[in-house]
């Protein structure tokens, strides 16, 4: 209950700075606003279970997705402009050591932001990934990325499933 309680709160605090936001912090739009934050943080809480996320691996994340997603936005842009580069594209399934949740979920959203790899499908156990070019190492950045993940949420690695 009070983890509940206390995601309520978190949410709540997180959705009323974004409707101020976008409001343009209008005192008037308040009177939307509230009813609008207390649905959504409502909603939110039923639907996403209360998780943690560790700061200190938080700010770490960050700089390293937004370098990640850099190289991705490059990577198609030169290979459109360059398409003697070639491609050799394929479905991989992934087996996933992130327990069943929001953090296999947001690794699936992650890996669509890397380059050259698209999530697929999400399922208990196994990532399906489009991946653009095989010869790249993805393998490599998909691990990196689940071991990152895990710290960011502070859940352990499972065995992978045989």
């Amino acid at each position: 209950m009070a983890d509940k309680l206390t995601s309520f709160l978190v949410r709540g605090v997180l959705f009323a700075a974004l409707w101020w936001i976008i409001a343009d912090g209008a005192p008037s739009s308040w009177w939307i606003g509230v009813p609008a934050v207390l649905l959504a943080t409502g909603i939110s809480v039923l639907l996403v279970p209360p998780f943690s996320l560790v700061l200190w691996e938080l700010l770490r994340f960050v700089p390293l997705f937004l370098v990640k997603s850099l190289m991705g936005g490059v990577d198609v842009g030169r290979r459109a402009f360059q398409p003697e580069m070639g491609i050799t594209p394929d479905l991989v399934e992934y087996p996933l050591r992130l327990p069943p949740g929001i953090a296999a979920v947001f690794m699936s959203n992650v890996v669509s932001v890397l380059p050259g790899t698209l999530s697929a499908e999400l399922d208990e156990h196994t990532l399906t990934v489009h991946v653009f070019d095989t010869r790249k190492p993805f393998l490599h950045e998909l691990e990196m990325i689940e071991e990152s993940v895990a710290r960011l949420f502070g859940v352990p690695l499972q065995d992978r499933k045989a």
